[in-house]
């Protein structure tokens, strides 16, 4: 195994992507840190209750995550349609949070 292949696993394993259905189970069932990676505006429009807003598109995203998230306990991201969602997932399994993705963002979870 070479070692990129390792640490491509390595960060996998940290971020699962999951159905609607799953994340709603998910969400309710274990203690979760549930975080809304979309914009203000978009926030306002339509949320998941119990998430708090952190904009990924915020320049200080990573310093308002290391202010707001619990490194210790998994967070559940979503947005729109599952793209910046997957983004913030990336970064914040960097840091060493366990993370579930929305598939399909809010479009899917209507």
């Amino acid at each position: 195994m070479t070692a990129f292949s390792f640490f491509s696993r390595r960060k996998s394993n940290k971020i699962q992507s999951l159905w609607p259905s799953k994340f709603r189970k998910l969400i309710t069932e274990k203690p979760i840190q549930l975080v809304d990676v979309r914009t203000l505006e978009e926030f306002k429009q339509h949320k998941i209750e119990g998430a708090q807003l952190i904009d990924i598109y915020d320049s200080n995203f990573e310093e308002i995550v290391d202010t707001k998230l619990d490194v210790s306990i998994p967070v559940a991201v979503y947005c729109h349609s599952g793209i910046r969602s997957i983004n913030a997932a990336k970064i914040l399994a960097k840091k060493g949070f366990k993370v579930y993705n929305l598939r399909g963002g809010m479009i899917f979870w209507r």
